[in-house]
């Protein structure tokens, strides 16, 4: 299909809804059980195209269709394991690259900066299950993407660690050890996953899982977000973003809106 005629239209959770969720995970971190939680909602969408044809008209360094159940359009990467060098690249925080210098304003954001802080703290320790000589070699570097009619800029960083040469071998066990992904999940982790059930009051199924391949030399894989599900004639998009003890709800509500888009090239 011609992706100039795609249309999305979005009938999303209430903010009554949300806001309460938000307000139940601010007590849980004053209380002390988390310190950073990713909080997800389903939102009802409308669009003019099956899913395999959402997914081949979408544009994105990884994506997924998978059998008339649902697709995603992942920007983001798991891990990498090329010869015994495994990779992670932990993304948080996101602004519309139309914003006067957003460049600057994201970078310069506390609240973004203590958040995307948080998550490749998480993420090097847990590299240091499977790995050893684990460092950050890239901090806070920004890629942009496309989003449906506009551009987001998109804060990552570069994890990288040593594993033992018979990693192929052990492959299953890497992979559980530091699965779910830090940065659908949370901090500290267990706990962060105990909330996350409580309070979101749906099922993620799919969402915030992993797909990848496997080859027997080297593992590529990546997070299922941007996420698209069909239940019965309805089709569901599955959204969210880091809560932190300073996180204005305006702004977490709207970023959960925000993330709900096909990334087709408009120009």
């Amino acid at each position: 299909m011609d992706s100039s005629f795609l249309s999305l239209k979005k009938k999303a959770v209430s903010l009554a809804r949300y806001t309460a969720a938000f307000n139940r995970v601010i007590q849980e971190m004053t209380d002390g059980n988390t310190y950073l939680l990713n909080l997800t909602f389903p939102t009802e969408i409308e669009v003019n195209a099956s899913l395999p044809e959402i997914f081949f008209v979408s544009q994105a360094q990884f994506k997924l269709y998978f059998k008339n159940q649902f697709v995603t359009f992942s920007p983001e990467r798991f891990i990498q394991i090329t010869d015994n060098l495994i990779k992670t690249y932990p993304m948080k925080g996101t602004i519309n690259a139309c914003v006067p210098n957003a460049h600057q304003v994201i970078l310069a954001d506390e609240k973004e900066m203590a958040e995307h802080t948080m998550v490749v703290d998480l993420l090097r320790n847990d590299l240091s299950i499977v790995a050893k000589k684990v460092k950050v070699n890239k901090f806070r570097y920004i890629d942009k993407i496309t989003a449906g009619s506009k551009e987001l800029l998109q804060v990552s960083s570069e994890i990288t660690g040593t594993l033992e040469n018979n990693w192929t071998q052990r492959i299953g066990d890497i992979l559980c050890s530091l699965l779910p992904a830090g940065s659908i999940s949370g901090a500290p982790k267990r706990k962060t996953l105990e909330i996350i059930k409580t309070v979101e009051g749906y099922q993620r199924g799919f969402f915030t899982g992993i797909f990848g391949y496997f080859d027997g030399h080297q593992l590529d894989s990546a997070v299922m977000i941007r996420f698209i599900e069909k239940q019965g004639q309805q089709l569901i998009y599955k959204s969210g973003g880091g809560i932190t003890i300073d996180s204005d709800i305006t702004r977490e509500y709207e970023e959960m809106l925000d993330k709900i888009y096909i990334p087709i090239n408009t120009q």
